[in-house]
């Protein structure tokens, strides 16, 4: 089993900035990513941004240039700076860890952002 647990949600004007913290824990062994991804009602699941473990990383095309997804590995805990954020950046956003073995993937709680206009 492995434990996430996100931080650093909250609520911000348009063009402001936010960082994202999550925190694993438990079986943290063989992860092949951490990331983030995002969903509002009524909406599917959309990835953000994920890291593998040798630093490669993937953006959604709405966020290029605005989110930085960043890693600590001695601490495991995966950051995401967004930098000049819009009202459509607003939802609740999801910490993912997936296994590089079974491609398991464990999910943290959500935390909510709210970009106000």
């Amino acid at each position: 089993q492995v434990q996430l647990v996100e931080s650093g949600g909250d609520l911000v004007q348009a063009g402001g900035s936010l960082r994202l913290s999550c925190a694993a824990s438990g079986n943290i062994f063989n992860v092949r990513s951490m990331g983030w991804y995002r969903q509002i009602p009524g909406k599917q699941r959309e990835l953000v941004a994920t890291i593998t473990t040798g630093g490669s990383t993937i953006y959604a095309d709405s966020v290029k240039g605005r989110f930085t997804i960043s890693r600590d590995n001695a601490r495991n805990t995966v950051y995401l700076q967004m930098n000049s954020l819009k009202p459509d950046d607003t939802a609740v956003y999801y910490c993912n860890v997936q296994k590089s073995i079974t491609s398991y993937s464990y999910w943290g709680q959500g935390i909510q952002v709210t970009v106000s206009s």
